[in-house]
């Protein structure tokens, strides 16, 4: 039995660039495979944050375009399988989100648990070593995510935020160099942290190795447009395209 149907797309998406550089998207998607039934939920759910990272697909795809970077982004939604958590994280296929329930997630066996890791979880990160692997020269990781402009009734007055821990070669400049735009609030390790073990992607695969790396969040009121989203891929373009090349 297969989670995954001959018209079910793949389980990443692919993109080609020649720079040392590749941009990583774990929530880029709100796809479900047909199998799963919309996991017992109305389909407006997924137009949600709960089921994916407003903005951040788009933006993850501007900005390898412009820098000529590779991206690796997830093909389905984080209700089916989180890809960026650990699989001994109880939020790696979520019984709930912000309050909501997943019927579909409900009392899942092993042998369920095992075709979403093995057909869409490895395979995006079999992806991403892969892709880092073939860079000739030492690459740099950057991961992709944008988050709410209010949580449970508080007010995120942040723009933009640098999430890192103890590696701040690119974090460092990234966030002096964002602090000098006009009128953006600038969030440092906010509104999540790099310091609580929960980020899977960037620690597994650029941190534990020693790589250059940071997790850039952007608020989804922000990109959630096209000419928003190309806003802010120009401004992090321009300003990321020096800290990079040092």
């Amino acid at each position: 039995m297969f989670l995954l149907g001959s018209d079910d797309p793949a389980p990443f998406e692919e993109l080609k660039g020649n720079a040392a550089l590749l941009f990583v998207c774990d929530h880029a998607s709100n796809r479900v495979p047909a199998s799963l039934d919309h996991l017992g939920l109305p389909p407006e759910r997924f137009a949600e944050h709960i089921a994916v990272d407003i903005g951040a697909g788009a933006m993850t795809r501007l900005l390898a375009a412009s820098l000529d970077a590779t991206a690796v982004l997830a093909g389905y939604s984080r209700l089916v399988v989180d890809c960026n958590r650990a699989p001994e994280d109880p939020s790696w296929i979520p019984a709930e989100s912000d309050g909501i329930a997943i019927p579909g997630n409900r009392g899942l066996d092993d042998a369920a648990c095992s075709r979403r890791r093995n057909e869409i979880y490895s395979p995006y990160h079999t992806a991403i070593a892969r892709c880092l692997g073939a860079m000739p020269t030492e690459p740099a990781l950057i991961s992709i995510h944008s988050f709410t402009p209010s949580m449970q009734g508080v007010d995120r007055p942040w723009h933009v935020g640098v999430l890192w821990d103890g590696d701040a070669r690119i974090a460092g400049p990234l966030i002096a160099t964002l602090k000098q735009e006009p009128g953006i609030n600038v969030g440092d390790n906010q509104p999540y942290s790099a310091r609580e073990p929960r980020g899977y992607t960037v620690s597994h695969h650029a941190k534990d190795k020693g790589l250059r790396h940071v997790a850039i969040e952007l608020r989804q009121d922000l990109i959630a447009s096209d000419a928003g989203a190309q806003e802010w891929a120009e401004r992090l373009t321009r300003i990321l395209t020096p800290i990079l090349t040092r």
